[in-house]
């Protein structure tokens, strides 16, 4: 059983019926990179019950902040979707993942490819100084289904840009790119739909995908995970693996679970 923090929940909000966000306090040994998730949950008839959510806050914040979905008959969902300010939530001491830019090659322009929750990693990373650092852009593509699953999508194009920290290279350097598949929206069809066709890089005006100079970071539903490194993989992408840098990265955590919180 891992190590468990006690945190209190300080701020929850429902982006839709299917999807909230909520804010805990920080124990301060809790330390974590940007891109990383840790298990979360509450104390079920004496028990922890537990799943893996990425931090969408910044490694630097006073507070920790995760994003989920709503699963009616979900084993935690189903409770968690119910938690309100003051109540308990179990933090795991120890996060851990493979989203991590460190463990890039060095490269020009940085693609974080998400679907749903899956934005919660890039969430943190787009607060990261050194990601921009390294790279010239980050292009931070987010598909959804409708409009207003865009969670996070009015923070991304305002307060985001105004940050003391990162605003200014945010407004410089982060390209973001939200998707819909089932409404009417300035950018619609899957991810990978448009990386394949080139859609996406024309529309965002940068070059075509290449191995050579793009590096990415993928978080979301298993089917766009596995087209996304199928496609990678065909234009000549290596996957950061074991401790070996490479071009790409997948949160594998999220893809192999039956029980996806944070992907």
């Amino acid at each position: 059983m891992p190590k468990l923090l006690r945190e209190e929940i300080t701020h929850v909000h429902h982006w839709t019926d299917g999807l909230f966000s909520f804010r805990t306090t920080r124990d301060r040994a809790f330390r974590f990179e940007s891109g990383q998730f840790t298990m979360i949950g509450l104390e079920v008839e004496g028990k922890p019950l537990l799943r893996a959510y990425s931090v969408v806050s910044a490694y630097y914040d006073d507070h920790l902040e995760f994003l989920s979905v709503k699963v009616p008959d979900g084993a935690l969902t189903s409770r968690l979707r119910h938690i309100e300010v003051g109540d308990e939530l179990l933090v795991g001491a120890k996060p851990t993942g493979t989203l991590l830019a460190d463990d890039l090659h060095s490269g020009r322009n940085l693609y974080l490819l998400a679907t749903g929750t899956g934005l919660a990693p890039f969430l943190s990373l787009v607060r990261d100084p050194d990601v921009y650092a390294r790279f010239e852009k980050v292009v931070l593509v987010h598909g959804v289904r409708k409009v207003a699953d865009l969670a996070y999508h009015d923070w991304l194009q305002g307060d985001l840009l105004n940050d003391d920290l990162v605003g200014g290279h945010a407004q410089e350097q982060l390209i973001y790119a939200p998707s819909v598949t089932r409404e009417a929206f300035h950018r619609t069809g899957r991810i990978t739909d448009q990386m394949r066709s080139g859609a996406l890089a024309a529309d965002l005006g940068l070059p075509e995908l290449d191995a050579e100079h793009d590096r990415v970071l993928v978080c979301g539903n298993p089917e766009m995970t596995r087209d996304s490194a199928d496609l990678l993989e065909a234009r000549g992408f290596v996957e950061a693996r074991h401790g070996a840098r490479g071009h790409y990265a997948v949160e594998r955590a999220f893809v192999d679970s039956t029980q996806r919180a944070a992907a």
